[in-house]
């Protein structure tokens, strides 16, 4: 298993890194965003699934390191049953932080801890349907409803970029409205409460696990925050490494990615490869 080589950062920071997290494992984290990371993006978001190699990976890894932990927008026990997280030998302390964090999922209870639904959210939720019928541009899009937060897609649409940005505009004064904020991401806006992104989720347990090296991979604009608390962590010493799930969609993040893998499969190359290097 893992036969593929261990990949070279392209930065200083993210070799250095890499090379904490292989020689200090008892103390490093790996963290990863799960749509376009772990699972291939699809038309359908509810046909999302991990990719084959994903759970076998983790359950390589994730006993020769502190901790893995699943960072994403996804209602926490929708990411478990697509990644089918729950019951893997060598998973029994994977960590799922859903909703940006607003929900958690733990392996070792099977249970999701979460706080009571933003009433933004239940307001939009009655409101977007005649919202989008008035504003005529909604043709071609699909509402996915995430309990916590509403995203809309384009990506289905005839014209997915021309839709998105047709839409960008009012359902960010929708948002307004309600006290919501709109996370834009690969042919989607997220109308979701202020406050919950990847960077809040990752650093509160970075802090709680007291961790040492972290990796974090993601693949999209909402995955920004998550890097910026990894650069922030490297400004006072602590060793990380960022790695972007390549995307000619979202060259923001390849940009300020140590290391440019090969989408979910790639991921999951690099998973292997980091277990082979440990074992």
């Amino acid at each position: 298993m893992g036969s593929k080589p261990l990949p070279t950062p392209v930065t200083p920071e993210g070799r250095d890194g890499l090379a904490a997290l292989l020689s200090d494992p008892a103390h490093s984290v790996v963290a990863l965003d799960f749509d376009g990371t772990l699972a291939p993006i699809v038309p359908d978001p509810d046909s999302a699934r991990a990719h084959p190699g994903a759970v076998p990976a983790l359950a390589r890894l994730a006993p020769r390191i502190a901790s893995v932990v699943i960072v994403t927008g996804r209602p926490a026990a929708v990411a478990v049953r697509y990644g089918g997280f729950a019951g893997v030998p060598g998973l029994e302390h994977l960590v799922v932080l859903g909703m940006y964090g607003a929900e958690r999922w733990d392996a070792r209870s099977a249970t999701v801890q979460a706080p009571a639904v933003h009433p933004g959210v239940i307001a939009v939720r009655a409101e977007l349907p005649g919202f989008l019928e008035r504003i005529g541009a909604w043709r071609g899009a699909w509402v996915e409803d995430k309990g916590r937060a509403i995203a809309i897609h384009t990506r289905r649409a005839e014209d997915p970029q021309a839709a998105y940005k047709a839409l960008s505009g009012p359902l960010t004064e929708l948002a307004d409205r309600h006290d919501l904020i709109v996370e834009p991401g690969r042919f989607v806006l997220e109308l979701r409460p202020p406050g919950m992104d990847k960077g809040v989720a990752l650093a509160e347990y970075l802090h709680e696990t007291s961790a040492g090296p972290v990796l974090y991979a993601g693949d999209d604009l909402g995955d920004l925050p998550a890097f910026a608390v990894i650069e922030k962590r490297r400004a006072d010493g602590l060793p990380g490494l960022l790695v972007c799930s390549g995307s000619t969609e979202v060259t923001e993040l390849a940009a300020r990615a140590d290391l440019v893998v090969d989408g979910p499969e790639g991921v999951v190359d690099l998973l292997n490869a980091l277990a082979d290097a440990l074992s």
